[in-house]
């Protein structure tokens, strides 16, 4: 009659620890994944409370086109600070006396956030001419 053993069936130690060591690097792998999704949604957070306060600032700090005039003006919204340059764009928009015309001025934007951060927007809006 040949031997037998009587071994149990089970893992080695040595299996046991191997998989213990792969779960280990599957889970730092998760880990680094997570925070670095964590981190865009905090930048994708901060730059869309920006852009709320540019858009704040560009419908409280631009004047109707009547009263739209070239110069400077500045202002806090909250913690923001804004500025708003306006010039004429391009040159011989004067219009003969007694015709009345429409100039077309650039208006610039500027708004830091207390974080810092900076936004600016260019836009074109049309001012009445001389008359």
């Amino acid at each position: 009659m040949p031997p037998t053993e009587d071994r149990e069936g089970g893992f080695t130690l040595i299996e046991v620890l191997i998989a213990l060591a792969i779960v280990a690097v599957s889970l730092v792998a998760i880990g680094a994944v997570v925070a670095t999704n964590v981190r865009g949604v905090g930048v994708l957070e901060r730059h869309a409370a920006l852009i709320a306060a540019e858009q704040a600032a560009l419908a409280t700090a631009i004047p109707d086109r009547d009263h739209l005039a070239p110069g400077t003006v500045e202002g806090v919204t909250g913690t923001d600070r804004w500025r708003v340059q306006v010039a004429p764009l391009g040159a011989g928009w004067d219009r003969a006396a007694g015709t009345a015309g429409w100039v077309p001025q650039l208006v610039t934007l500027r708004l830091r956030a207390a974080s810092g951060a900076i936004v600016e927007m260019r836009t074109v809006r049309l001012a009445r001419g001389p008359q």
